[in-house]
């Protein structure tokens, strides 16, 4: 019977995308500040840049504007983006299937990676303590313990008082999120968000047991469990 259901949090519950555009505006405010072009002419330049590749986006901006600068000048803005307080928000459909969980007295937790002070600060915007029994930020464990890793999984198992066969990951990544049920009898389901990392490979083959486009269909899928 499961009794604990577990989200990824990047493209499953909110929208990397979403959230790069937060950090974009931020940087561009601060290099308008600075005297460095309009804030709405550099965000766009941003994003452009994004498009086209995801890497060294902040050293690309320089050379497109003819600016010199330092990897000192790389690293502050990593940082202020890495801990800017995001405007994000939820998808429409996460916080109806949390409540109607909580009201089936699943327990909710979160396993994430990403960088430690990042995901904090999301999770804060948020407010995703009023939701979860427990979450884990996988960092904070180490960069080794990333997932696919299973420690953030043997640790939430614990924290919830669940046994794996009892618990459900909903994730979206596939080189990462689903090769736990390849170590632990954990079911895993993949929710399409149309997301930033939906192309990946999966990890040595292994794929989700179930695929879903939103978390209505989940409850659905729950429903159907539940009378077998």
């Amino acid at each position: 019977m499961i009794k604990a259901v577990i989200f990824d949090l990047d493209d499953t519950l909110i929208s990397e995308r979403k959230y790069i555009e937060s950090g974009y505006k931020h940087i561009a405010s601060l290099l308008n500040f600075q005297g460095i072009g309009t804030q709405d002419n550099l965000y766009n330049m941003l994003l452009n840049l994004f498009e086209e590749s995801p890497v060294n986006v902040f050293n690309r901006l320089f050379d497109s504007l003819n600016l010199s600068y330092t990897a000192s000048d790389i690293r502050k803005l990593v940082n202020e983006y890495r801990n800017h307080f995001p405007t994000i928000n939820f998808f429409d459909d996460v916080v109806p299937c949390l409540n109607e969980l909580k009201k089936r007295e699943f327990k909710l937790g979160i396993i994430t990676d990403g960088y430690a002070i990042s995901q904090k600060t999301k999770l804060r915007s948020l407010a995703a303590s009023n939701y979860f029994n427990e979450i884990v930020i996988t960092d904070e464990l180490g960069r080794e313990y990333w997932k696919p890793h299973q420690k953030p999984f043997e640790i939430m198992r614990e924290k919830l008082q669940v046994e794996y066969e009892e618990m459900i990951y909903i994730g979206d990544n596939p080189e990462k999120d689903f090769y736990i049920s390849n170590i632990y009898p954990i079911k895993t389901i993949r929710i399409d968000r149309q997301g930033v990392y939906r192309d990946r490979e999966y990890m040595k083959g292994i794929r989700e047991h179930y695929a879903i486009k939103d978390l209505d269909s989940f409850l659905m899928l729950l429903d159907n469990w539940t009378k077998i």
